[in-house]
């Protein structure tokens, strides 16, 4: 699988964007079924600009409503995560309202290809594949692959996989893993994360491959299952997302990135929404990126 853990492909500008102040209302919902269709893009290519986000004075961002603790919706009906954290953040400093648009991994791309979203805060790494349709902003992550199993039936190595049924998730980095260097490995795959978790805590499967900071996550809640496979294929990133030459608003978010360096906003991010999950046992060095420097 090849993928770009630096932003080689992201065209290079030069002078830095003014930084907008203001602060302004934060909306804890949004619809999961919204479109821009209201706000005319001066662009011409149908993605909503910089200047025509602040215009109509809301930005419309896609987030998971089911991966805690990226993206999810708690009990109150709010959205909260890792990811979540950097997007209020984002239109904090973009001095709008927000409205969020529930997305799944296959989606991210289509979404902004449809001009359904005008950014992606969903735990998006980084490939060249999907750099060729959507423009990543500088990393805040970095990543690699796990696979979660039971207990009872430890998966420990890609070996432990022959003749058995590994799940994964449409549109995920692992299906595109799996898929390419270990094809002869049955996949069951799912649309949604939650349906992938329950394939595998009713043993539909015999294990589940995504993100490592997902499964560790999600091990540590589970009792009963263990990460067995904790770094898979090569260190990736993870980053923001916008339409293809949507360029103000990339280079807002990446001044913001580089901005945010000062305060080590991603490491408070990483104290508040992941190290509650992780505790002692992971070093946020290990996954966070400041600056969007690795």
């Amino acid at each position: 699988m090849s993928s770009l853990s630096r932003r080689s492909f992201v065209k290079s500008f030069g002078a830095s964007f003014a930084m907008f102040a203001g602060m302004g209302l934060v909306a804890c919902g949004g619809s999961d079924n919204a479109t821009n269709d209201d706000s005319s893009a001066s662009s011409g290519a149908g993605y909503r600009t910089l200047e025509d986000i602040q215009a109509d004075g809301k930005v419309i961002i896609g987030v998971f409503s089911d991966k805690a603790p990226f993206g999810y919706v708690d009990d109150a009906g709010t959205y909260q995560g890792y990811d979540v954290e950097f997007a209020n953040r984002l239109v904090q400093d973009l001095g709008t309202e927000v409205e969020w648009v529930a997305t799944d991994p296959a989606n991210r791309v289509p979404f902004l290809e449809s001009n359904k979203v005008d950014i992606i805060l969903a735990n998006f790494t980084v490939t060249e594949e999907r750099a060729e349709k959507v423009d990543f902003s500088l990393p805040y992550m970095k990543v690699q692959l796990g696979v979660v199993s039971p207990d009872s039936a430890l998966v420990k190595s890609v070996d432990d996989l022959k003749d058995k049924k590994l799940i994964v998730v449409k549109g995920t980095t692992a299906e595109t893993f799996f898929e390419a260097e270990y094809p002869d490995i049955e996949l069951q795959k799912y649309d949604q994360y939650a349906d992938a978790y329950n394939a595998l805590l009713d043993g539909r499967g015999d294990a589940f491959s995504t993100d490592n900071t997902e499964v560790l996550a999600w091990a540590k809640e589970n009792p009963g299952f263990t990460v067995g496979i904790d770094a898979l294929g090569n260190e990736d990133t993870i980053a923001a997302a916008v339409a293809k030459g949507n360029d103000s608003l990339l280079n807002f978010i990446d001044n913001e990135i580089e901005a945010l360096a000062d305060e080590e906003f991603f490491h408070k991010d990483y104290e508040k929404t992941l190290a509650p999950v992780y505790g002692t046992d992971v070093d946020a060095d290990t996954l966070v990126v400041e600056g969007g420097k690795i």
